[in-house]
């Protein structure tokens, strides 16, 4: 009798075949890196939230300072791609019956994507210069270099997100990259989030929990 046959209905053969692949084929094995992966990528999700939700705020202050109005977006030169992603939060806004949404409101249903958006080339002149810089006060470098580091996240955030596996990632370049980030938004929310942070810990279960000398828990 196959211990894991039930897998192929609850995750399915193609989901499976990364973690088969790193263990060999070895199905127990594939199994503990696999509750391994959802360990880890749990431990992720509160230094990444910290980081989206400083994010969106910092950004969310600076522009209103800038526009002087709570709803910034209304005036301000977004792109096509800005412009949908506000349509799209204040519609699924209105389908929970939120006929008027609140400035906050809307800041809260926009994607992480299109806060560093704001932070791309294409928004040097109108966001960065006179605004989105000093919601970086821990920053000193070059816009570009930042929107890459922040566009790397964004892109972890998102295999986090969507359940998918991130054990082949260089996860400590990954972890630092995150408090670095935070750090320049708010060195306070940073020095927090690392007294709760549980990657280190996890990521050194690894070798144990992989060799089946420790259960993952998530």
């Amino acid at each position: 009798m196959d211990e894991f046959g039930w897998t192929h209905a609850a995750f399915s053969p193609a989901r499976l075949a990364p973690y088969l692949a790193a263990a060999q084929g070895d199905r127990s094995a594939a199994m503990r890196l696999y509750c391994w992966n959802i360990e880890v990528s749990a431990a992720f999700y509160g230094p990444l939230q910290c980081l989206e939700v400083t994010l969106r705020n910092a950004a969310h202050a600076e522009l209103c300072r800038r526009f002087r109005r709570s709803d910034w977006w209304t005036p301000a030169r977004l792109t096509e791609e800005g412009r949908r992603s506000i349509a799209r939060a204040e519609e699924k806004l209105e389908r929970h019956g939120i006929l008027r949404p609140s400035a906050d409101a809307v800041v809260a249903e926009l994607t992480f994507g299109f806060w560093v958006s704001l932070l791309s080339r294409s928004a040097d002149r109108y966001f960065w210069v006179p605004a989105l810089h000093r919601a970086f006060p821990g920053y000193s470098g070059p816009r570009r270099e930042l929107h890459a580091e922040m566009y790397e996240v964004l892109k972890f955030r998102n295999r986090v997100m969507h359940h998918e596996p991130i054990h082949r990632r260089a996860l400590e370049k990954d972890h630092e990259r995150v408090f670095r980030l935070l750090g320049y938004l708010s060195p306070e929310c940073a020095a927090h989030a690392a007294r709760l942070d549980r990657v280190p810990e996890v990521l050194a279960r690894r070798e144990d929990v992989c060799a089946g000398r420790a259960e993952a828990s998530f």
